[in-house]
């Protein structure tokens, strides 16, 4: 068994930076002397903008990680660049050499401690003493180093269809979603009883908008895959699931009633969530409301030209990783 100690004995713990967003500059990623900015946000890496580097202001050391000791506590991450922070963010630095992977490991060991805090209940005091494993699984940093490897040497490749494709959306055509699609609702699994049935490989579906709406992986699942999911709490937001999933409350299914590929489903999820706009928190996007929406697609004989949305994501980069 994996003896545990304290963060404090495997990581040097600092205070971030303890920056206002509101007086820096911000800009776009891909500006020259752009830094992230790491807030308290349990989304986007914890990264909420890219602001302009001040030459009066240190950043914190890359190849480290950040924790959220407020707001979404002990949401942690792992930083490759060199960043600011926000105000209550801790910045862990290895005290010995440690690979992305195992960086990775440990991340997650953190943040899966997350149900022991709360907005009133910060982690500011205790951080330093909560246990984690005192070695990292080889079993498990072997799998890790395999997927980046795998990951790296896909997003080299050309796309499956090297000629680029254009598409003329004045030819598109209104195609009802209920003519594509069985909406129904998904089987809501408590958190609690995840927790209890353990961890493993089926994805858990939940409304958030990030990472592909999956908040973990656990060893159950309640939905078959190939569907798209949809959340209905309050974005609306749209993503694709190929695996069999369980699912939180508030997560809606749209069965695809004609032959759906990964391509095929990629082009519905980008379609779907360019409708995001028509919802918020007083107008849901519900089976009711979804069962009356059409959606603009290329056609073709006056059908969907599927065939068109599979060439078209083929030609994409990274498309040979789909």
């Amino acid at each position: 068994m994996n003896d545990l100690v304290k963060i404090s004995d495997i990581f040097n713990l600092n205070y971030g930076n303890s920056l206002e967003l509101i007086n820096l500059e911000k800009c776009s990623s891909t500006d020259y002397n752009s830094i992230p900015f790491v807030s308290r946000s349990e989304k986007n890496n914890g990264v909420s903008a890219f602001v302009y580097e001040m030459i009066d202001i240190e950043t914190n050391p890359k190849h480290t990680l950040t924790v959220a000791l407020g707001g979404s506590v002990l949401s942690t991450f792992y930083q490759p660049l060199p960043f600011y922070t926000g105000f209550h963010v801790l910045v862990l630095s290895p005290k010995k050499k440690m690979s992305v992977e195992e960086m990775l490991f440990y991340a997650k060991c953190i943040s899966s401690n997350k149900y022991k805090y709360s907005y009133g209940r910060q982690a500011n005091k205790t951080l330093k003493d909560l246990l984690i494993p005192k070695n990292t699984p080889k079993k498990l940093i072997d799998i890790l180093s395999r997927f980046k490897t795998n990951l790296e040497q896909d997003l080299k490749q050309k796309p499956v269809i090297a000629k680029k494709i254009k598409l003329d959306t004045n030819n598109w055509k209104l195609f009802s979603l209920l003519d594509l699609f069985t909406i129904t609702g998904s089987k809501t699994t408590p958190k609690q009883e995840l927790e209890e049935i353990g961890y493993g490989m089926f994805p858990n579906v939940t409304t958030q908008a990030t990472n592909n709406g999956v908040d973990n992986f656990y060893d159950v699942h309640t939905e078959e895959g190939n569907v798209l999911t949809v959340d209905s709490a309050v974005l609306g937001y749209c993503s694709f699931q190929p695996l069999k999933f369980s699912a939180s409350d508030h997560v809606e299914k749209l069965i695809p009633k004609f032959e759906m590929n990964n391509y095929v489903a990629m082009f519905f999820v980008t379609i779907m969530n360019l409708e995001k706009y028509r919802y918020n928190y007083g107008r849901k996007a519900s089976q009711t409301r979804m069962k009356t929406i059409s959606i603009k697609l290329p056609e073709k004989n006056g059908k969907p030209n599927f065939s068109l949305m599979e060439k078209y994501i083929k030609s994409l980069p990274y498309s040979k990783s789909l």
